[in-house]
């Protein structure tokens, strides 16, 4: 890590992150790592009844291609964010993720993405287990009924149904089963920089950021 710059952004599930994450990464030129992406991943291979060494196999071979809206995720050249951006497997990939098992599998693979350039590392235990040395960490917050009609617009543009009440419901139980689990619960680090986004805009959020990361590269 000393030859790079890491960035973490975490928090809880609809706070903002992937979109906080793609605009810093596009705008510093950096490698972006979705993690939340890669358990939805691992649970994606895994309803596939893939075993955990070919699961992890399979995870090496994915791409993060960061866009205006959205990261793509491609698995040999086939793009299947649609597959794996859904309620189904997002319920999957939270069950999976408090298995010691599957975190095992993963964290080495988190800790050695694109290991020779500048990276975003998005996702809920970046700042705290995964890059505990990261030069910069924000801990994105928001309340759930915000996060809640994100989560509902983002749904819906990507064409899916969804119920305002059982999303508010998902996330704050979600909430709940990250917060109060054994292994690497969701929790700010000690040197971690808390933006609430509850009432701020996208841009006002990112603009702050910026700033945060313009002061580390100056160092």
């Amino acid at each position: 890590m000393s030859n790079r710059l890491v960035i973490t952004i975490d928090g809880p599930s609809a706070a903002g992150k992937g979109s906080l994450a793609r605009n810093l990464a596009l705008f510093l030129d950096f490698s972006i790592l979705d993690s939340g992406a890669l358990y939805r991943a691992f649970a994606y291979f895994h309803n596939q009844g893939l075993n955990n060494q070919d699961i992890e196999g399979s995870i090496k071979e994915l791409l993060f291609i960061p866009e205006d809206d959205d990261t793509k995720i491609f698995y040999k050249d086939v793009d299947i964010t649609s597959s794996i951006r859904n309620e189904e497997i997002a319920k999957v990939a939270s069950e999976l993720s408090a298995l010691s098992a599957t975190r095992k599998s993963l964290i080495d693979i988190q800790r050695n993405f694109m290991p020779s350039n500048n990276l975003i590392a998005d996702g809920r235990d970046m700042g705290t287990v995964v890059f505990p040395k990261a030069e910069l960490k924000i801990f994105l917050i928001a309340s759930a009924e915000v996060r809640a009609k994100r989560r509902y617009l983002e749904l819906q543009n990507r064409g899916q149904e969804v119920n305002m009440r059982d999303l508010i419901v998902d996330i704050e139980q979600r909430d709940m089963k990250d917060k109060t689990r054994t292994l690497s619960p969701l929790i700010p680090a000690d040197d971690s920089i808390i933006i609430d986004s509850s009432s701020m805009p996208l841009d006002e959020v990112l603009s702050f950021t910026k700033k945060l990361a313009k002061k580390e590269l100056n160092k």
